[in-house]
């Protein structure tokens, strides 16, 4: 066992360099893709700004908590975006062009190839920036307590793992159909739902998203435990929720493999 996560590690250390080494030779996309996403920054912040003129709370939160719960998806999204976007969004390609073929060809794990191959390396500013709002954030709440950030050492890779397996088992879905364009649509749409606050949306979709389509655990519940007295009830659930949808996501890609057709047959 030991051996083969060592195996693993390994092999990520060697594609994670690969593709640091590939982005360096486009410098000027490191700074266009921290431009891009800073408009994108900026909207966000506004547009609660704005609502926060006419209001003191949406939902449960004020402008401030507000604050931190951006902060914490715009450094989550960023490391979504660094290890797993760029590889998942390619998926549909692969399957068109064939080159899925080598990846099942490889003598590794094709979930693990598929979902880590290439890492987007020009996306460490825009987790520099995410991370500055964040501290921002935190410093205007009075009275925080700092040691809850060691709640994001086990909440973050938490919510990272339940954006990655949603995000995964709807990009699988190429292998099935191979044009799923329609199914990839939906997953912003879903995916949107947990960018804003659970606060905000009544009972029955709250549980919804915090449950069955669980795109509300990725910031609300990091963001609750920052801001709120623990809550075990909210804090474990993430933990108890991971292994399930991991699991998932190796029984749907086995699935889906079924139902592949390979460019050379």
């Amino acid at each position: 066992m030991f051996h083969t996560l060592k195996k693993y590690a390994s092999l990520y250390k060697a594609m994670f360099k690969a593709s640091f080494i590939a982005d360096l030779e486009y410098r000027a996309n490191f700074f266009t893709r921290i431009l891009t996403d800073v408009f994108w920054y900026a909207a966000q912040i506004l547009t609660f700004e704005v609502l926060y003129q006419h209001t003191e709370k949406i939902g449960d939160w004020d402008v401030h908590q507000m604050r931190v719960f951006l902060g914490l998806l715009f450094v989550i999204d960023a490391f979504y975006m660094i290890i797993i976007h760029e590889n998942l969004e390619n998926i549909t390609e692969k399957v068109r062009k064939g080159d899925l073929d080598l990846l099942l060809a490889k003598p590794v794990n094709s979930q693990f190839m598929l979902t880590l191959q290439k890492a987007n390396t020009a996306i460490f500013g825009n987790l520099i920036l995410g991370s500055s709002w964040l501290i921002y954030s935190l410093s205007q709440l009075p009275d925080f307590n700092y040691f809850r950030l060691l709640w994001l050492v086990l909440l973050v890779p938490c919510s990272l793992a339940v954006v990655y397996s949603m995000r995964f088992m709807f990009s699988a879905t190429a292998v099935i159909f191979t044009r799923s364009e329609n199914l990839q649509f939906l997953w912003w749409q879903v995916y949107r739902l947990g960018m804003r606050p659970d606060s905000m949306y009544n009972p029955y979709i709250k549980y919804v998203i915090l449950t069955l389509i669980p795109v509300g655990v990725i910031v609300s519940i990091p963001a609750r435990a920052l801001l709120n007295p623990p809550d075990l009830n909210y804090l474990l659930w993430p933990v108890v929720l991971v292994p399930i949808l991991i699991y998932g996501t190796h029984r749907f890609w086995n699935f889906a493999l079924k139902f592949y057709s390979s460019a050379s047959s």
